[in-house]
């Protein structure tokens, strides 16, 4: 499992320098900040209902983006109880926010077995399972990694991943990047202050 190092990334927003309200705010996850971190942008993506889905289809909500694969053993599970227990402790603001699960391995994944997999977890959650091309596009947007490992005599295969959780505010904007060590408290408390700034009044002057 890959693991995501947010060095450069730190480094890079250390040089752009923080506005005052940023350095005000206290969170669980990394702050990333829309100058680094790439809106949220897709187009026409089967998700696990059968519809095609697209990023604006979202906006309003705070959307929680993850990859990873229904076959994965322990990082997708783990992060997937851990975002269920987030909408709990949400309570009826759970209605503003919005997870999606992107598989990696949209060759095993398709929309009905992803389907079933989100819906283990919460019922709000919705699979995406695109095209290898789209798949691609995505990941790479977001820089995430992943290889497939060697198949065995029945054809499963292990598929290597970047476990990063990324959050973006209402309008689309990227703002945080959380792990599937981050507890539902600490995404629960982070997702309360976006949604508590959802006019991004403050935020548009880092746009």
């Amino acid at each position: 499992m890959y693991r995501l190092s947010l060095a450069g990334l730190a480094l890079t927003l250390a040089l752009a320098g923080c506005a005052p309200q940023e350095q005000q705010q206290k969170w669980a996850m990394d702050y990333i900040g829309p100058k680094i971190m790439l809106p949220l942008q897709f187009t026409n993506i089967t998700s696990s209902s059968g519809q095609p889905e697209s990023s604006k289809d979202f906006l309003g909500k705070v959307v929680v983006l993850y990859f990873g694969y229904t076959h994965c053993p322990d990082v997708c599970p783990t992060t997937m109880a851990h975002l269920a227990r987030a909408e709990q402790l949400l309570g009826p603001r759970a209605k503003d926010v919005q997870v999606i699960f992107v598989t990696v391995d949209p060759k095993r994944d398709t929309p009905k077995v992803l389907d079933a997999y989100v819906h283990a977890f919460m019922s709000s959650a919705i699979g995406l399972s695109g095209t290898v091309a789209q798949t691609k596009t995505l990941a790479d947007r977001y820089h995430v990694n992943y290889s497939y490992g060697k198949p065995d005599a029945h054809g499963n295969y292990v598929v290597n991943h970047s476990a990063a959780i990324y959050v973006f505010g209402p309008h689309g904007k990227g703002r945080l990047i959380g792990t599937e060590l981050t507890p539902p408290e600490g995404i629960a408390h982070d997702v309360r202050q976006l949604l508590a700034d959802a006019n991004e009044s403050w935020w548009q002057k880092l746009v």
